[in-house]
């Protein structure tokens, strides 16, 4: 049974933790979902192998209780948002640790716009600023249900509950590249480019007056 006391370890560290390709593929990921360690990452793995080796025995199993289990394990997966509605067991397999990263409370929280990068989801939760129906969740590597995912919002007592707080204002790419546009200063013409603009303008209308000549001529 084990000590009460003593947490169990709820991941599985890497067997060839040197591997190249798994060190940039897990260093892309902490960047990207804006994750403190790759404990993290090893959490989402193990809980996305723990499913996958659980349907490929249910899958070769015909009995009627692997049939219920199927269907338990189905019904699971689909309140997480993990599978779509009438998904077959074999789907399970086909799933990656980005969909199981993409189902945590950070994630969720930058997504609907609560936050201006996963850096700051983070600190948000951390901070006990999030609320999940009545609920205050302080852990960043929640997996949400969709039932879930629809009552998240802010405490009522958290200034971030107004939608004009400074720390929840997202200026797009967009407004941003107009007013630097706008600041720009003016390139002025000078001189040689007015002379080499009144140069081409004459070439293009005697061009135009021989191919007139010419249709003149034709006809």
């Amino acid at each position: 049974m084990g000590d009460p006391k003593k947490l169990k370890k709820k991941y599985q560290s890497p067997v060839h933790p040197w591997n190249k390709n798994a060190i940039e593929t897990e260093r892309k990921l902490k960047n990207d979902y804006g994750l403190v360690n790759k404990k993290e990452i090893y959490i989402a793995i193990s809980f996305l192998k723990k499913y996958k080796d659980i349907s490929k025995k249910l899958i070769a199993d015909k009995s009627t209780q692997a049939e219920k289990e199927k269907k338990m394990i189905i019904e699971k997966l689909l309140r997480l948002g993990l599978l779509p509605v009438g998904a077959p067991l074999d789907q399970i397999l086909g799933l990656e640790t980005k969909d199981i990263l993409d189902r945590r409370l950070q994630s969720i929280l930058f997504r609907k716009g609560f936050a201006r990068s996963m850096k700051q989801a983070r600190q948000f939760i951390t901070h006990r600023h999030v609320l999940i129906g009545n609920k205050q969740i302080t852990s960043p590597s929640y997996l949400l249900t969709l039932e879930e995912e629809s009552q998240l919002t802010f405490k009522p007592t958290s200034a971030l509950a107004s939608a004009d707080h400074p720390e929840r204002v997202v200026v797009k790419a967009e407004e941003i590249h107009a007013e630097a546009e706008s600041v720009k200063p003016k390139k002025k013409t000078t001189k040689k480019e007015k002379t080499d603009q009144s140069t081409e303008t004459a070439e293009e209308t005697e061009v135009k007056e021989i191919v007139k000549n010419v249709e003149e001529t034709s006809a």
